[in-house]
């Protein structure tokens, strides 16, 4: 697949951001996309029947939570199709997966049907297959639990009062594609505690150094698509000398960024908006274990990642495939909030993924 995006060298203009602060529509009554842009809490609202192209409507809640050492992912999705309950545990020091579980469905167009936002009070709670999970979030918390045998998740996360997020919605170029779009909420900065249990053993995570990030999407693709993806969180050290609760989410290359990027800091639960982003050096296809240099188009994002592993999977099913580099690394650099201040960052676990999919 071709890389779709402007190398950052080649930037000549800053991009558009068109923030959304009041309820809107997301769709129009024939399916087409009526607001396109970014906002700090999902205000768009999203009627799943309106989407025009049924079998290409995805929704899935993807919850992915790590100490830097080990990581859980934590996930379900409905592809229309079908769709899966998955959780997985990986030992990112060793490079190794010690636990994976998956549940699938087949046909999920009317069915199991996930709630039409993620970033408030809500509840999903499903038994899948051999597996039964829920997902509860509340004001200032949200719990994870997951049961399928021998493997049991029971997890607690932190959310800080008027947390804000990142929630973008982009259009795709192509005229035939004017009924497609893709919409997400990335949440991060939510310290985490709790337990992976699996085989007779037990992994306990401590909200000292665990944090979790939600992937929430709703989306109507084409059929190919490719992308990067980083998120991370930490406490950091401020410019007063206070820890303070850090994260960034940068995502590109997947769809129309003419209003909005999906470029963002987090401090202390308050999101800070900046320009487009990409990689110095594109990785594909045997660089990923090299440094990656980041940038962004108003130089507020500067940051170098350097790789320890790469979460490598590729599920190839003839007509569907899902190819992905997940590459963890320790991140140094610096990014400046709204008001200028400049935080510098040093050896941050974080990660970034390349993606190329068929779906």
């Amino acid at each position: 697949m071709k890389r779709t995006y402007t190398p950052w060298q080649e930037w000549k203009h800053p991009s558009k951001q068109t923030e959304y602060k009041e309820p809107t529509t997301l769709l129009a009554e024939n399916g087409t996309l009526l607001s396109p842009g970014w906002a700090r809490h999902n205000v768009f609202d999203y009627d799943r029947d309106r989407v025009k192209h049924v079998m290409r409507r995805k929704e899935w809640d993807f919850y992915q939570l790590s100490d830097g050492h080990y990581m859980v992912q934590l996930s379900f999705a409905n592809i229309s199709l079908g769709g899966y309950v998955s959780a997985v545990l990986v030992d990112l020091q060793k490079g190794e997966t010690l636990s994976s579980t998956m549940d699938i469905f087949l046909g999920g167009k009317d069915k199991y049907v996930l709630p039409p936002k993620g970033d408030v009070p809500n509840t999903v709670e499903m038994t899948i297959g051999k597996a039964h999970f829920k997902f509860l979030t509340g004001g200032t918390y949200r719990y994870l639990q997951y049961e399928r045998g021998d493997v049991k998740l029971d997890f607690q996360m932190d959310i800080l009062e008027d947390h804000e997020n990142i929630t973008t919605v982009l259009p795709f170029k192509k005229r035939k594609f004017k009924d497609r779009y893709f919409m997400t909420t990335k949440q991060n900065c939510m310290p985490t505690e709790g337990t992976f249990t699996y085989g007779g053993k037990t992994v306990t995570f401590s909200k000292d150094n665990t944090f979790t990030n939600l992937d929430w999407g709703r989306v109507c693709t084409p059929y190919k698509l490719c992308w990067y993806w980083g998120n991370g969180s930490a406490y950091i050290d401020g410019p007063d000398g206070q820890k303070h609760l850090f994260g960034f989410e940068i995502t590109w290359a997947i769809g129309d960024e003419s209003n909005a990027t999906e470029t963002c800091i987090f401090y202390d639960g308050k999101a800070h908006k900046f320009g487009a982003v990409d990689v110095e050096t594109f990785p594909k296809p045997d660089k990923y274990m090299e440094p990656w240099h980041f940038v962004s188009e108003d130089g507020r994002f500067d940051m170098t990642m350097k790789p320890f592993y790469d979460h490598h999977s590729d599920i190839n099913a003839l007509v569907m495939r899902m190819h992905s580099h997940q590459v963890h690394g320790l991140w140094s650099g610096t990014a400046t909030l709204d008001d200028g201040t400049v935080l510098h960052i040093e050896d941050m676990y974080a990660f970034c993924e390349y993606v190329e999919n068929r779906w």
